[in-house]
């Protein structure tokens, strides 16, 4: 009886474990699928947040490129805005500098009338003083202009004798035309030059060449005024001696054409400054 209860008991507990193990072998199956589950899931998890990693850093790429764009948009912003103060200082400068040359244009066509008027004046002198000189030899008398200043220049001999500063009566006749010149034109004013060869001259009225050249152009100055009325204000003697030679002391040819007489005719700067100062007033009266 015992022995088959112990038989009894023994097949229980075999058909018990066998039932176990059946479960057993269930739950490790269902464990090893959830594991798989969870792997699975994991790898997706992994990968979302690798995804979330470069989009946010994508986005932070994306937010700085805004943000540098704002900045760059404000940042414009401000050079239109002082494009547009500079575009407007600039037209005010070009306006004055237009103005400038404006002003300067008018100054230089001022200046330009006056120069016309004043070379039309001369020419006026010189066409008057070689129609009334006209008739005597290039060599004895010459009318020149150098530099817009009209010179006369007499030879010695045909106005003194060597060594001498008394004017010849032929000479007189020439100077008598050219005061007539002068004369009909009592606006200008001029300068009477004595001028020398370089051989030395003393005697008991002349010391040296110095004295004979500004004898000579006293005498000159005299005889315009005393014997043909020219207004003796309007002229200056002046004696150059030897030292503005026309050509070299070393032949009797140079030496005669060294000995002369001057008549410049002085230009009256005030009057040609007063020409500019009322073109300059007309142009200004003119422009506004």
């Amino acid at each position: 009886m015992k022995k088959a209860m112990i038989i009894g008991a023994s097949i229980a507990v075999l058909l018990s474990s066998c039932v176990s193990q059946k479960k057993f072998t269930n739950l490790q199956a269902k464990q090893k699928e959830t594991q798989d589950l969870l792997n699975s899931a994991t790898v997706k998890l992994n990968s979302c947040l690798e995804e979330k990693a470069s989009s946010s850093s994508q986005l932070k790429v994306l937010q700085d490129q805004v943000s540098n764009l704002k900045n760059q948009n404000s940042a414009l912003l401000n050079n239109v805005g002082n494009l547009a103060t500079l575009s407007t200082k600039e037209a005010e400068n070009l306006e004055r500098s237009l103005e400038s040359i404006k002003e300067k244009d008018l100054q230089i066509k001022t200046m330009n009338d006056a120069l016309n008027k004043k070379d039309s004046v001369t020419l006026a002198l010189v066409t008057s003083l070689k129609g009334a000189l006209g008739n005597l030899a290039d060599e004895d008398i010459e009318v020149n202009v150098e530099k817009g200043v009209v010179y006369v220049s007499i030879s010695d001999k045909l106005l003194f004798k060597s060594g001498s500063y008394n004017v010849s009566s032929r000479a007189r006749e020439v100077l008598g035309k050219v005061a007539k010149v002068v004369n009909d034109k009592p606006d200008i004013e001029f300068l009477v030059e004595g001028h020398t060869d370089n051989v030395p001259i003393k005697n008991k009225v002349l010391l040296d060449n110095w004295d004979l050249s500004v004898k000579r152009a006293t005498s000159v100055v005299r005889v315009l005024q005393k014997d043909f009325g020219v207004d003796p204000k309007r002229m200056t003697a002046a004696g150059r001696s030897y030292y503005v030679p026309v050509a070299d002391n070393n032949s009797a040819t140079n030496k005669a054409k060294n000995r002369r007489t001057r008549i410049v005719v002085l230009p009256k700067l005030d009057q040609f400054y007063n020409m500019i100062e009322d073109g300059m007033k007309k142009a200004s009266e003119g422009g506004n």
